[in-house]
């Protein structure tokens, strides 16, 4: 009787005893697994960390390898490229009177347009500055502003009138023009140095030129009789002092102004743009570094 009930006793408690070491087992066969499990994650990211360090530094290296083969062709080329003859008085002369010749065309075609002195901010031709006082004044009056308006735009035709004089002055002076001086003006860091050193010569002459034209224009184009009706009746308010600007005399200067405005900007463009030079002489002579 004993027996029978001790047997199945002895079985339980086995059981019972054994349980607890099996389950301590299965943790730690768990944790084994879930730690090489993350160790071989781990050492994955680390390879593929190196991996793509590894392909940064070849890239950087690459890029650096073409950087410097390509600095080392330049300069290859550089060197077995001879430096240009150096520039001589004859094609520097050429030059020069070349630049000056295609601007004096084109900076007189511009100005001979209509509207060319008149829509152009550069070269318009504002009311006299010591007859603003008379404009301020006379545009609160009934219909001045109309005169006033037009007045100004008058001035501008009679410089646009008289412009195509301009040409012929400008191409005769190219002839004064040394070759030791077209030299100098080539080498010369100023863009418009040659449009100055033709202003000196022939600034006089064109002012003497064009003031007769200039006169007859201002006549013809009504500005004339516009200024007198503006200073007429600004001259009968009292206590202002009356205008006597020279109308003829500022024209003229403001128009020659104008005209060496254009020529400068031609002579900048062949100077700075390689497009503006049009000529073989202008690229020898402008092209150079």
């Amino acid at each position: 009787m004993f027996t029978r009930i001790a047997g199945p006793l002895l079985v339980a408690g086995l059981l019972v005893a054994a349980t607890p070491a099996a389950q301590a087992q299965t943790k730690t066969t768990t944790k084994k697994t879930t730690t090489t499990k993350t160790t071989t994650q781990t050492a994955a990211q680390k390879a593929a960390a190196a991996k793509a360090t590894a392909a940064k530094a070849a890239a950087a290296k690459a890029a650096a390898d073409k950087a410097a083969a390509e600095k080392a062709a330049a300069a290859a080329k550089a060197a077995a490229t001879p430096p240009p003859a150096p520039l001589t008085e004859a094609q520097a002369s050429a030059g020069v009177k070349e630049a000056l010749n295609k601007g004096i065309v084109k900076a007189v075609q511009f100005a001979s347009e209509p509207d060319g002195f008149n829509l152009n901010d550069d070269i318009h031709i504002p009311f006299p500055e010591d007859a603003i006082l008379m404009k301020t004044t006379l545009s609160k009056f009934p219909g001045m502003n109309t005169v006033i308006g037009t007045f100004e735009t008058q001035l501008n035709r009679a410089a646009e009138a008289a412009a195509p004089k301009a040409k012929d002055i400008f191409l005769n002076a190219l002839s004064n023009i040394s070759i030791t001086d077209a030299l100098t003006l080539v080498t010369s860091g100023s863009t418009d140095a040659a449009t100055q050193f033709l202003r000196k010569s022939t600034e006089a002459q064109l002012i003497a030129a064009f003031k007769p034209d200039i006169t007859a224009a201002i006549d013809q184009v009504g500005a004339g009789a516009a200024y007198s009706k503006m200073t007429s009746q600004y001259n009968r308010i009292p206590l202002m002092t009356p205008v006597q600007t020279d109308l003829s005399a500022y024209t003229t200067q403001k128009a020659v102004d104008g005209l060496f405005i254009l020529l400068a900007q031609e002579e900048a463009k062949i100077r700075k743009n390689p497009a503006a030079r049009t000529s073989d002489i202008l690229k020898q002579v402008f092209g150079r570094k």
